[in-house]
Order: C-alpha cells, then structure tokens, then sequence
C-alpha cells in the first residue's frame, strides 16, 4: 500500500480502542473472530465463506474457509506469500479473490517488495523481499470434498520458487486431498518513478481486488491506480483503464488526490470499481466508478462516498457500498454499509458501526464483511 493507506493502521486501532461507535446503527454480530487482517470475503460454489487474510508477517498469507452459520473457520492454505511492508510495516499478502468452478483466483499484494525511501512518501527497491511472489495471481484449484473436509494445505518457499519459475504446484494434505497451484501473472512489483534528489524511486504495483470474465481477468491496482486485463491463456495482461486524480476538498493538502482502486466486480456488462481515493481523504469525494468492457471509458456511477471500499449488487436493482470510514482522519467515526435503490437514489444507511471494514460477500438477507484490523468477519442482517 502507498501512502494513501498509510494512516490505516493508526485510526484502526484508535477506533478499536473505542469500543463502540456513540449513537450506531448496528444490525451486526460477529459471525468469527482470530483471523490474520482479513481483506476480502466472497462465496465459495459451494456456499461457504471464503476469506482472503494478509497475515502477520514474512509468507503468513491465509486463505480461510468459514461456515456462514456457525461462524467455524478452518484453514483453506496457509505459507501464502506475505509481508509486513512500507510505509508503516502494515500487513500485505493475499488481497483480492474471485472463484470460478473449482479454481480460486488469488491476487497477491505489494508485500515487502520495496522500502521506504529517503526522501518524504518516497519507495525504492528491496534487494531482499519475503517472497518471489509479490503483485501477482494464483490459480488454486480444489475439490469440493477438501473445501468441505480440509485439513488444510500449505505452501512452502521452495513452492513458492518452483511457481515463480512456471511449475505447477501438486499439495497433498495428509488426508487424501489434493490441491494445484498455478502462477496466473507475475506483475513487474515497481515501475521507475524517479524524483530529484531520488533516481532510483518507485512506485509499486499493488493488486488489491480480482473479477472474472470469460478467459479474461481484471484486477484493481491499488498503487497504480488501473485495472489491468489478463488473458488466463498466456498470462499477457494490458491495462484496460487508469483512473485519474480526484478532487481534494478539505482546504488542505494537494488540490488533487489520488484515486486508490481497492475492489472490482464484475456487474452485467461493465466493472464496478470502487476508489478509496488518497490522502487526506476527501470527504465525500470517494465514489464507485463503472467501466465499460469493451472500450476501457469509465464513468461515475455512484458518487459522494467517502473511503468507498466495496460495492455488491443488492435487491431489484439496488446496490450495497461498504466505506472504510465516514471520515479517514477523525478516529472517532466507524465504517458504513449503504443501500442505494439506484446509483443516483439517496442511500439508506444499513449500519454504521463496523470497524475497519475491507470487504462483503452476500447470501440473501444477510451481508458478511471483514474488519482488517479487528481479525473479524461480521453478520449484518438487512
């Protein structure tokens, strides 16, 4: 994560220190607790809850199978690369998910693949990071029995190694199960980025949300500010659109702010990305933004969010958007889960009491949602 995430960690841990939000509508429970800074959650085909956890450290990455009825978690694959990386050591592993058939997608973040550099809100290259793996794409594919009965599997950096070099990675969990792990793409982890003083600079690729289509892939750059199309058949990819700078209105900082993709759906036709947007986080200038397949145009589609992080078709037409917070610079406020009948209708507030929210997965009535820095998957019922 560049510095737009930077502060993350800070105000995660105020707002969890404050154990309750003054005056929230709260329709949640906690659904499970004691996961490793779980970042996104979808449906398995076979109904389970699937959950893409970062870590807590060098190759800790998680994938996590949890029963959403009792709340039961067990673990999918462990030893999936991850880093405690700049600026401020947060955790970045495992980061986006989408699930076809039997095959799992899995998008890799930015890890410790750079450092923090001399010079303010500068990167350059690590010579030494965690893993090979970094800003790259997993195909993981398993059987239905393992996803019902795993004992878990786990990857080991001679694995990590031999995927890196274009094998394909046979895992045997001790219990009969079988699982293959492919390297879809292996993103570059930085491009040049050079400022005076700093020739060496960089900006780091940062793979933050994965959808699917056909034999296409897209996957949200977070760093990049793009989405980049990957043909699964070569692992070729293009950049199918970039976003451009969003007004800043706080009356401070840069008169622009960068866009900060951090998830991508696939709706009818067209992607529905969200942007966090950059720091210092304008307030309602956030927004989900539509792209259209064929041509790369996007265009606003629901707008005035702040800190929007995920959005999910809801009922007959309507939308659910999920924001990491009301307001990224004042401790005090949690995150929001918002109905919209339309994209341009007047949202209606289903909760605002979530803590660092990062993701949702939904099945009926009821809308599932990790908390990065709580460890939690929460229940709200709508």
């Amino acid at each position: 994560m560049r510095k737009d995430f930077a502060v993350l960690s800070a105000i995660a841990i105020t707002v969890f220190l404050l154990g309750s939000i003054a005056n929230a509508q709260c329709p949640a429970s906690v659904l499970t607790t004691g996961l490793k800074a779980p970042t996104k959650i979808i449906l398995s085909t076979k109904g389970n809850l699937l959950v893409a956890e970062q870590g807590d450290g060098s190759n800790t990455g998680r994938i996590s199978i949890v029963d959403e009825s009792s709340g039961a978690r067990r673990t999918l694959i462990d030893g999936l690369p991850a880093a405690l990386g700049a600026p401020n050591n947060d955790p970045s592993g495992p980061s986006g998910l989408a699930m076809r058939g039997r095959t799992l997608y899995v998008t890799i973040g930015l890890g410790d693949a750079v450092l923090n550099g001399p010079l303010p809100g500068s990167f350059v290259p690590n010579p030494n990071p965690s893993s090979l793996l970094f800003s790259s794409v997993l195909a993981i594919q398993f059987s239905a029995n393992a996803e019902t009965n795993t004992n878990g599997f786990a990857l080991t950096l001679s694995d990590q190694v031999a995927l890196k070099n274009g094998a394909t990675v046979d895992l045997d969990n001790g219990a009969g199960d079988k699982m293959s792990i492919k390297l879809v793409v292996d993103f570059p982890d930085y491009l040049p980025e050079p400022r005076p003083g700093l020739p060496n600079a960089v900006r780091q690729s940062n793979p933050f949300g994965v959808a699917i289509d056909g034999d296409q892939l897209y996957i949200a750059d977070a760093s990049g500010n793009t989405v980049r199309a990957v043909d699964l058949e070569t692992g070729t990819f293009t950049t199918l659109t970039t976003f451009g700078p969003l007004p800043n209105n706080r009356g401070f900082g840069p008169p622009v702010v960068e866009a900060v993709p951090d998830s991508v759906h696939l709706v009818g036709n067209q992607l529905l990305v969200t942007l966090l947007s950059g720091f210092p986080f304008p307030i309602g200038n956030s927004q989900v933004r539509a792209v259209d397949l064929a041509t790369g145009k996007d265009s606003p589609f629901i707008t005035g969010l702040t800190s929007a992080i995920d959005v999910l078709p809801g009922d007959d037409g309507g939308f659910l958007t999920l924001e990491f917070t009301t307001n990224m610079l004042e401790p005090s406020t949690a995150g929001r889960l918002s109905s919209y009948a339309s994209p341009a209708a007047t949202p209606v507030i289903i909760a605002n009491c979530l803590i660092t929210p990062t993701s949702m997965a939904r099945e009926g009535g009821d809308v599932f949602v990790t908390e990065i820095f709580t460890g939690r998957v929460m229940k709200v019922t709508q």
